[in-house]
């Protein structure tokens, strides 16, 4: 256990984790140049894509010091993009050390400063490296500054390096063996092993990544599974380096992987504790907390694709993404499907477009609301996904709440009266100014979670040319003034609709609909009313005219009357349709508005 440390790379997004990560494997050999090549260990298409990490991977290096001794490094890639902070934190559970990357051109942004705090907080040993200091507009000595005044660390152990160009990936390596600390735990003792990451594999059936805090396994050993108490027999086990390697046994200090014949996705929990189920240990490792899905949609099978085909796709997926939620749910519109939780907006995108590519599937997604605790006067309490699942009855309700988040904004200084005027605007509540440097500002504000996911990412990159970066943590929920807005069409309220909005902006947010549905609703024989209200009041209305044959078209002259009698026979009979005709909405009406822009 001497020679081996456990250690993580965190960053904000884009700051040359990846690059790092592959710079390490080069520099041990654990790649060959051969096999080499960029963002090694973004193995998703989508990744590679995008050139984010999604993802956490966990790789076993083998790295000759300077002090003559071989030592087993076990490098946990974290991703970067605040709606997967969930991933890092669960990293850094099986982790002593991690190297904190920050970009020599950009400074410390937002997530650097969350993931250094969850770092903390889990009392890990934290490595300064800049990064990309071959640059032209690098500025190390201004970073280096930031890095002193705002995370608190000595410049003395503040790494130079340049992922890209292999500069300081030496004094790295040297840094993780001399200053991370080996992992504590006891071989002889009880199997204790933490789960932190888990995938499918058709071939082999669930595969739990895990961390052995004390005693050892092998093939054969027979586990059990803390949250459960069901057993398996162990029939493979091994590391990733970076490709998935069978080896003889796992020990206290090791990370790896364990293949136990597990059919069920579900038997497998990140956070769980693995133990010898002969020997069992007396307590479970204490898990992080499970992710808390912030953001809420609808997910239905598109035509041509079953209810069935999805419900496969989405309980296969849950196994590499523990932090998804889903319940079955039935829209009146579109059919059957599911109301699923998400971390954010980019990770239900990332879902959606994963779920579209590794199942072969097609899907509809509704536009994303969050969850709201509702007061009745009853002294009951209940919890909205969706809003209409609110009590028809607003007499019952004593107050609506919703999650606020404590918001980060770090912002170049040129962009700070754009960036506050858009902060004012989502109703954000000024906690902290303060001035990083001279070109840097940061911004504390706390604010409504449902004015954060409808665009307030695109309007800040906007506004700020790229610039400004934010993170979020989930606060409180707080009474404010909401109201449920609902749509009539020809008077009759249509559930799928209808979303809980504050007061303030109903009035605006109603005209917008109302205008969007009036182009999109196919005109009918008869006249078609499309109106928003609060309750039974009417906020906003729009008509769509009806279809209209000109009986009196072609009257060249001569007697007129009797054209006009068959008008007035045509409006009597169009009175008749308003009162038994229903308007069919088409799906790509509700979809229009449902969707995500």
């Amino acid at each position: 256990m001497e020679l081996i440390r456990n250690f993580s790379i965190i960053a904000h997004v884009d700051h040359g984790k990846s690059t790092l990560a592959d710079r390490l494997l080069e520099y041990t050999k654990t790649v060959s140049s051969r096999e080499l090549k960029e963002q090694m260990l973004d193995t998703l298409d989508i990744e590679r894509e995008r050139g984010i990490t999604i993802k956490l991977q966990a790789v076993r290096m083998l790295y000759h010091a300077l002090d003559g001794k071989e030592y087993t490094l076990h490098l946990i890639d974290t991703p970067g993009h605040v709606d997967f902070s969930y991933e890092v934190s669960r990293a850094l559970a099986a982790c002593e050390g991690a190297l904190l990357l920050v970009d020599a051109t950009q400074g410390i942004q937002a997530q650097t400063v969350a993931n250094f705090w969850k770092a903390v907080e889990q009392e890990l040993i934290i490595i300064p490296v800049i990064n990309k200091i071959d640059l032209p507009s690098a500025q190390p000595e201004r970073v280096i500054t930031q890095i002193e005044e705002i995370l608190g660390l000595s410049s003395q152990d503040v790494i130079l390096a340049s992922a890209k160009e292999g500069i300081g990936i030496k004094e790295i390596l040297e840094a993780i063996v001399n200053r991370i600390p080996p992992p504590k735990g006891n071989q002889d003792a009880p199997l204790k092993a933490l789960i932190f990451d888990s995938f499918y594999d058709a071939y082999r059936g669930a595969v739990a990544f895990i961390r052995v805090m004390d005693g050892s396994l092998r093939p054969g050993t027979r586990i059990r599974l803390f949250s459960t108490g069901k057993e398996f027999e162990v029939t493979e086990v091994g590391a990733q380096m970076p490709k998935l390697s069978k080896l003889s046994s796992l020990s206290a200090g090791d990370v790896g992987y364990i293949c136990a014949s597990i059919k069920d996705v579900r038997d497998i929990r990140v956070g769980d504790t693995i133990t010898d189920a002969k020997n069992p240990t007396l307590s479970a490792i204490p898990g992080f907390r499970p992710a808390k899905p912030m953001v809420f949609a609808g997910v239905y099978p598109s035509e041509g694709y079953t209810f069935e085909e999805l419900r496969d796709a989405i309980e296969k997926f849950a196994i590499n993404d523990a932090s998804i939620q889903f319940e079955t749910e039935t829209s009146p519109a579109i059919g059957l499907g599911y109301r699923m939780g998400f971390l954010g907006l980019l990770h239900m995108e990332i879902v959606q477009e994963r779920l579209e590519r590794e199942f072969n599937i097609s899907i509809i997604t509704t536009a994303p609301s969050v969850v709201y605790r509702v007061n009745l006067k009853r002294g009951q309490t209940i919890e909205i996904k969706n809003p209409s699942e609110l009590p028809e009855n607003w007499g019952e309700i004593d107050s609506i709440l919703e999650p606020f988040v404590f918001l980060t904004v770090i912002t170049p200084s040129e962009y700070l009266g754009a960036t506050m005027g858009l902060l004012q605007e989502k109703r954000g509540i000024q906690k902290k100014f303060s001035y990083l440097d001279k070109f840097t500002t940061l911004l504390e504000y706390e604010a409504p979670l449902s004015e954060i996911i409808m665009d307030f990412h695109d309007k800040i990159k906007g506004l700020s040319k790229g610039f400004a970066t934010y993170d979020y943590e989930f606060l409180e929920f707080r009474k404010e003034d909401l109201v449920r807005l609902n749509i009539f069409i020809n008077n009759e309220p249509i559930d799928a609709l209808s979303f809980i909005v504050h007061r303030e902006k109903a009035y605006r947010r109603a005209r917008q609909l109302v205008e969007k549905l009036k182009d999109v609703i196919p005109r009918q024989l008869f006249e078609v009313k499309v109106q928003a209200g609060i309750g039974s009041k009417i906020i906003a209305s729009e008509r769509i005219p009806p279809l209209r044959a000109n009986v009196t078209a072609k009257c060249y002259g001569g007697d007129i009357t009797r054209k006009k009698k068959l008008l007035e026979k045509q409006k009597e009979g169009k009175k008749r349709l308003k009162q038994f005709g229903r308007v069919e909405l088409p799906q790509e009406a509700f979809l229009s508005v449902l969707k995500v822009d």
